[in-house]
């Protein structure tokens, strides 16, 4: 049943990568061979975001090889929420999923998001036994705290690198973050208008290689206060929502 809705499902994935040259063939290989084994209609779309060593050729090559396979270029490195931008400006298709490029995801488990559709807009995954260092796991959740407490969510992982959207929803808000604060305000604009977010567990896989570039605490402290703002711009946007609207719940 969930296969059969794979396939007629209408999708753009894309992952955001960033000095990754080790890790996006790989990567992108794997999320073809996930998504050419269950969805007839799919592109996949690498963000190249300003990397300064061979990610961008590599990329290049890849969609020469692959048809199904784009790549957009940020000319300079504009940080994670300015490839999750460029990402989402470049999709075509009904339905938008989107992880990083560093392969700690497994494609193939795009599937176990499907089912919550059933019932939720959209799905915000959280990672089980997530293989980070103590401290990005510590400040993953102090953030993951935060974020529901600014903005009245109920979110398990807040910048989990594993969402499934519609993109009518792209077409109804305006996401301006360039840095950290990205994910937190996709999902706060989206509950603002009454989206309901399922949340489904992933595994999570350890860096085999290149290094990550989210946990620096000049990022961190400039999303805190964007986060503030992001609370006000959301509540002078949007009326207060009725019982129920813009709550999210996990789904196992």
């Amino acid at each position: 049943m969930i296969r059969s809705r794979m396939r007629n499902i209408s999708l753009s994935v894309f992952m955001p990568c960033y000095n990754e040259e080790a890790n996006v063939e790989r990567t992108t290989l794997a999320a073809l061979d996930a998504l050419r084994a269950f969805c007839d209609d799919f592109e996949l779309i690498i963000v190249n975001d300003g990397s300064t060593d061979q990610t961008g050729t590599i990329a290049e090559r890849l969609a020469a090889e692959h048809p199904e396979v784009r790549v957009v270029h940020n000319p300079v490195n504009r940080g994670y929420g300015g490839a999750l931008r460029a990402g989402f400006a470049a999709t075509r298709k009904e339905w938008v999923f989107y992880t990083d490029g560093d392969g700690q995801f497994d494609c193939r488990e795009i599937f176990k998001l499907l089912p919550a559709l059933n019932h939720f807009d959209l799905v915000s995954a959280y990672r089980l036994d997530r293989k980070d260092s103590w401290v990005r796991r510590f400040n993953g959740r102090a953030w993951t705290w935060l974020c529901n407490l600014i903005l009245g969510l109920r979110l398990r992982d807040v910048d989990c690198a594993f969402k499934l959207l519609p993109r009518r929803l792209l077409e109804q808000i305006e996401l301006r973050s360039e840095g950290a604060l990205i994910d937190a305000e996709l999902l706060g604009k989206a509950a603002g208008l009454g989206y309901r977010i399922g949340q489904v567990g992933v595994h999570h896989y350890p860096r085999l290689a290149g290094s990550p570039t989210g946990g620096r605490l000049r990022v961190i402290t400039k999303a805190f206060w964007e986060l503030v703002k992001l609370r006000r711009e959301i509540r002078a946007a949007t009326p207060p929502p009725g019982p129920g609207v813009g709550k999210s719940k996990v789904v196992c």
